[in-house]
């Protein structure tokens, strides 16, 4: 189901790289954003999660340079039936993390240093196992090539001035002046909804499966209320200028209200705090802690 998701993913992506091509050069602009979206697809497969790691300065860690996280990573993995996955840190302060890779093989999960220094390591867990059940529901590959292609719709979009512009005249270009600013406007919105059609449902299935890993839903109840209170405080520089990236994340990291809400690529964390307490059997006027784990 999940291959079934990313083809028709794949395709609209392709679709809407066409659409720009034609708004921009006519059938021969179409053929260009055809072979464009082609290349962009099989580098997105390949390498866009080295891409994202090195866009967000990720470094690698094991077992003996962050021996807590690492261990962590690897018991969980282990309860998850999964390969063990690389581990990264990134130098930033908003707490955060996500996953990527093309499948649970070639899987990575990289943490903020921010979450780690203000998460307790249960918490840290309840987050961990929420990330590892997108490797192996096999999110990851969707969620980073979406990342990528829609990076590159918008740059089309920007490149539309410029081409377009140039060639406002050229009879190959069906609306002129008027489908350069159309492809402008509408290109990097169409590419989020896109996002936004993959994004939210699977974040509610990635905390009822990290549930099912770590067996503890208050771990991850309580570290999504703290990341949220965070997040609202601390800048995510690199997310902020990379805003096709933010639905990887376990919260959003970018800073918005009015409109932006209404595009937001995460639940609300309220909902999603609201559904693990109920898992828990607790009201969501509680703030019971949980017995200390095998991680605390």
């Amino acid at each position: 189901m999940n291959y079934f998701r990313t083809a028709v993913l794949l395709a609209a992506l392709t679709g809407l790289f066409l659409a720009i091509g034609y708004l921009i050069g006519g059938e021969r602009g179409m053929v260009i954003a055809f072979l464009f979206a082609l290349g962009t697809n099989l580098f997105a497969y390949w390498n866009a999660d080295k891409m994202l790691l090195r866009m967000y300065g990720a470094q690698e860690v094991d077992a003996r340079s962050a021996p807590a996280l690492y261990g962590t990573v690897r018991s969980l993995a282990q309860r998850a039936g999964l390969p063990m996955p690389r581990v990264y840190i990134v130098d930033n302060p908003q707490p955060n993390a996500f996953a990527t890779g093309r499948n649970p093989e070639h899987a990575a999960v990289a943490v903020t240093s921010g979450l780690i220094n203000s998460l307790s390591m249960e918490q840290v867990a309840g987050v961990l196992s929420h990330e590892l059940t997108h490797i192996k529901n096999r999110d990851t590959l969707t969620m980073t090539i979406t990342a990528t292609i829609a990076g590159a719709v918008s740059m089309l979009a920007n490149f539309a001035f410029f081409f377009g512009g140039a060639n406002n005249d050229n009879r190959n270009n069906p609306l002129g002046f008027v489908g350069v600013i159309v492809v402008a406007l509408l290109a990097p919105i169409a590419a989020m909804l896109v996002q936004l059609a993959i994004s939210r449902g699977r974040e509610y299935e990635a905390d009822k499966g990290g549930v099912a890993i770590s067996g503890h839903p208050l771990w991850l109840a309580s570290a999504l209320e703290k990341l949220e209170v965070t997040r609202q405080q601390v800048d995510n520089v690199d997310a902020e200028r990379n805003p096709a990236t933010a639905h990887l994340f376990i919260v959003n990291p970018l800073h918005g209200a009015g409109l932006a809400g209404l595009f937001a690529t995460h639940p609300s964390t309220e909902d999603r705090v609201a559904r693990l307490r109920a898992m828990a059997g607790q009201s969501p006027g509680q703030n019971q802690r949980e017995k200390q784990g095998p991680w605390g």
